[in-house]
């Protein structure tokens, strides 16, 4: 069974940094591509980021690019989110997710459905 467990989701500033983490474990980590998405409150969940399964690919929503960079560690298996000059705005329940098809070759990798498994997710609050 493939669990997702988010952490490093806590209250900041605006203006502040945060690195969000996300451990895969029981599955195989290193062909996934991961995503990252949030969801603000009374707002419907939103694509933030994705990388390929090699880390040569990845993508943004635009309100993040600049401020936000994924990565990940194949070794660890895990994904990162380091987001800097966090706005108000970027204030959400930020969740990992893993599609098993881990090369982004078409446009479809920031559909919700493309991805096979989640996290619970994880609280961040930029209060301004």
């Amino acid at each position: 069974q493939v669990q997702l467990v988010e952490s490093g989701g806590e209250l900041v500033q605006a203006g502040g940094s945060l690195r969000l983490s996300c451990a895969v474990s029981g599955g195989t980590f290193i062909s996934y591509a991961m995503g990252w998405f949030r969801q603000a409150p009374g707002k419907e969940r939103e694509f933030v980021a994705v990388i390929s399964w090699n880390g040569g690919v990845t993508h943004y929503v635009d309100s993040v690019k600049g401020r936000f960079t994924i990565s990940r560690d194949n070794a660890k298996n895990t994904v990162y989110l380091q987001m800097n000059s966090l706005k108000p705005e970027d204030t959400a329940v930020y969740f990992c997710a893993a599609d098993k098809y881990g090369v982004l070759d078409d446009d479809t990798w920031p559909e919700e459905y493309e991805y096979e498994y989640w996290g619970q997710g994880t609280q961040v609050t930029v209060s301004s």
